[in-house]
């Protein structure tokens, strides 16, 4: 998909001039699968829109123990930095899991577009509100639910993922051991 027509989505952003004028200062760029688009603790400035492919977010700790945080799926928004950064850093690594196509906007040139536009502002915001909603409830997913009840949860929120996703990394997004995971996915098949 070409941003213009993921922009155009939008009910904030429904004016064809505003998105025309706003979807050309963003600039396009490729992942190659494997590739990393942010690293933890590295310098990061960048709002991005997945117009394409997919991508991981993970947290690495001072172990070297990687907890996957966050899954995208093109077209949608990649968290906004705000979210995703401290003090101009990358609290996560993203990597693509498969090629990808995104497009680009430095962070504060999006904030002085905000400023000056209301649609624009309308949209950032309505996206931080998304993944804000996204990040608490994943959080109450992990405090309230049991194992088997983690997977009901994210099938739900997340259909195909299991089919796009290494289940390595939705075991550890879902808090459970890669085999836990798959004796839980075993026992659904055998229920069936």
């Amino acid at each position: 998909m070409d941003l213009r027509t993921f922009l155009m989505q939008s009910h904030d952003l429904s004016d064809a001039g505003c998105v025309d004028e706003f979807a050309s200062v963003w600039k396009r760029i490729r992942l190659d699968k494997g590739a990393h688009l942010a690293r933890q603790e590295q310098t990061e400035t960048d709002e991005f829109v997945l117009l394409s492919g997919c991508l991981a977010s993970s947290i690495c700790d001072q172990d070297g123990k990687e907890v996957c945080v966050g899954f995208y799926v093109g077209p949608c928004v990649v968290t906004p930095n705000i979210a995703r950064t401290r003090d101009g850093l990358s609290l996560v690594s993203i990597v693509a899991t498969t090629d990808a196509l995104l497009a680009r906007i430095n962070s504060d040139l999006l904030s002085n577009r905000m400023i000056s536009s209301e649609p624009v502002r309308n949209w950032a915001n309505g996206i931080l509100r998304e993944a804000l909603c996204r990040k608490v409830d994943r959080e109450w997913c992990l405090a309230a639910l049991s194992g088997a009840d983690r997977l009901a949860w994210f099938r739900q929120e997340f259909p195909d993922y299991e089919d796009t996703f290494p289940h390595s990394l939705i075991a550890s997004y879902l808090g459970v051991t890669p085999v836990t995971l798959s004796r839980l996915r075993a026992r659904d098949k055998n229920r069936l």
